[in-house]
């Protein structure tokens, strides 16, 4: 395997360990808004997240980081072409971040409810976005002979895409709700299990029809064979068993079932997009690879070695953290002010 392949991989792994990380605080964050009953529920559910969100961002940090040096072709034409949904991607985070730091800071309740909105709003529209910007990246999008982005905006706001992004948004809010089943207690949890169950069916309905469709807007159904037909079943599979272990109120398994739902369905797109790493709808001559994106070897092995030595650190400080804030939140410790 070579180096362009290896860090395609990387890439792939950090966007997957991002969307699947991320994923539960979107959800949450929009689910505070649509059922925290009062301030004290919807401290609560921000709690839960309290201690991951910042460091979840991280993977996003570094996948564009890795992307900036092991492809900066890829690098430059996505951020070019997608400059106005990616800005507007950030600038919901930095909103979202606004509320979260600044909503107890102020004991009024005109202060936290446009805190409560910063971070539906700052949760809500990257979810949304980056289903419409990973369709867009697979499906296709007008790339020329120099590598530059030759659509506009109205461009990536096709209909496959949009409907990208609302499975995306779906797909968040029905992990949220399984992330605070296993984070809360009480009412809230009833309330969070009760939300699983209702979102399944509609992230079933959208998946369908984003599949369905998809055979005839993308050729990653079709491109190579076993190991990229094998991630969607395990996919299927592991939605199904949502629903089950819902019912059986076996919190822990369901969350584990839906977070392998998000890795195998991520898992899937970047494997049927190998080699290339942003498809040009203007034809294959145009595609861009892991090959004709890349830095040099130099730089690529430099990057090796670097990421050998600091990713197992940075993989073993996150996993610790979620051990130590592992117990749930719960209504009576807010009110106690013992959380």
């Amino acid at each position: 395997m070579d180096l362009p392949t290896i860090w395609f991989i990387l890439i792939a792994v950090l966007f997957t360990g991002y969307f699947f990380l991320e994923g539960f605080d979107f959800g949450v964050g929009i689910l505070m808004k649509l059922t925290g009953r009062d301030d004290t529920e919807r401290r609560v559910m921000l709690n839960t997240i309290g201690p991951f969100w910042d460091a979840n961002e991280v993977w996003l940090i570094t996948a564009g980081g890795a992307m900036f040096a092991a492809f900066p072709h890829w690098y430059a034409t996505l951020f070019s072409g997608f400059y106005l949904a990616l800005f507007v991607i950030l600038l919901a985070l930095i909103v979202r971040i606004a509320g979260i730091e600044y909503r107890s800071k102020v004991a009024d309740q005109r202060w936290r409810k446009t805190g409560d909105w910063f971070i539906f709003l700052g949760s809500l529209l990257p979810a949304l976005l980056w289903g419409v910007a990973i369709t867009n990246i697979v499906r296709g999008v007008p790339i020329d002979a120099s590598m530059n982005f030759t659509g506009t905006l109205l461009t990536l706001l096709n209909p496959y895409a949009l409907l990208g992004g609302l499975l995306s948004t779906s797909v968040f809010v029905l992990h949220g709700a399984l992330f605070l089943t296993l984070r809360t207690a009480g009412e809230i949890q009833d309330r969070a299990r009760r939300v699983a169950a209702r979102m399944w069916l509609p992230v079933g309905v959208l998946g369908a029809a984003f599949t369905l469709w998809g055979l005839s807007q993308t050729d990653v159904f079709d491109r190579y064979g076993l190991v990229p037909g094998t991630l969607p079943l395990i996919a299927i599979a592991a939605f199904i068993s949502i629903i089950v272990f819902v019912r059986l109120r076996n919190d822990a398994w369901a969350f584990a079932a839906g977070g392998l739902t998000i890795v195998m369905g991520t898992a899937f797109a970047f494997a049927g997009l190998f080699p290339r790493v942003m498809v040009s709808s203007l034809g294959p001559a145009y595609d861009l690879t892991v090959y004709n994106a890349s830095s040099s070897d130099y730089t690529l092995t430099a990057m090796t070695i670097v990421a050998a030595f600091f990713l197992p650190i940075v993989l073993l400080y996150q996993g610790w953290s979620y051990w130590v804030f592992r117990k749930r939140v719960t209504r009576e410790q807010i009110e106690a002010g013992t959380h």
